[in-house]
């Protein structure tokens, strides 16, 4: 029952701690917007993106994120033999890609709290595209521990489905930012 109820947690945190990542980098898009806002608007806006950002960081995504992994690091400590699963080594694979998207969330935020109001000089498809990643890495996640043997026996046709869900969000972003520039 113990394995049951820490898995529930760990889902709920994950849900949490991917809520928490994909709303902190709209932020980001969202403060990137303001450069052609005049300068009173685009200073309160900016402080109040700055402030979102911080408090989401530290209240909602990393306090979800630490409890996710420690509910996960349990759940393989009570079985073991995950270990032994081929499909759940892709899993931590795919996670190790998450972590490098949380550090650089990390300095992301980090570096918009020492800007002072300045603009952030990633360009705004660019912010828009950093978006998406953690859309990606929750469907590999999510399909391979919901396929879990079966990932493995149809890679091809599951990358070739990511392949196209990536590129039919890349030309949706890019579409929605030229229809966006064009206004």
């Amino acid at each position: 029952m113990l394995y049951v109820i820490l898995k529930a947690v760990h889902i709920i945190f994950m849900v949490s701690y991917f809520a928490g990542i994909f709303y902190l980098v709209r932020i980001f898009v969202y403060y990137k917007d303001t450069d052609d806002f005049p300068d009173p608007k685009q200073n309160i806006l900016r402080e109040q993106y700055v402030f979102m950002a911080r408090r989401l960081w530290n209240i909602i995504t990393v306090p979800a994120g630490v409890i996710m992994l420690a509910s996960g690091l349990t759940l393989i400590f009570l079985n073991f033999g995950l270990m032994k699963s081929p499909w759940f080594h892709l899993k931590l694979t795919f996670l190790v890609g998450l972590a490098l998207y949380h550090y650089w969330c990390w300095k992301k935020v980090l570096h918009l709290k020492n800007l002072s109001g300045k603009s952030i000089e990633t360009k705004n498809i660019k912010l828009r595209q950093a978006n998406e990643i953690a859309t990606f890495i929750l469907f590999l996640v999510v399909f391979t521990v919901i396929l879990k043997g079966a990932v493995l026996a149809y890679w091809w046709q599951l990358i070739t489905g990511f392949i196209l869900l990536v590129a039919a969000i890349t030309a949706t972003v890019k579409l929605v930012n030229k229809n966006k520039a064009g206004r």
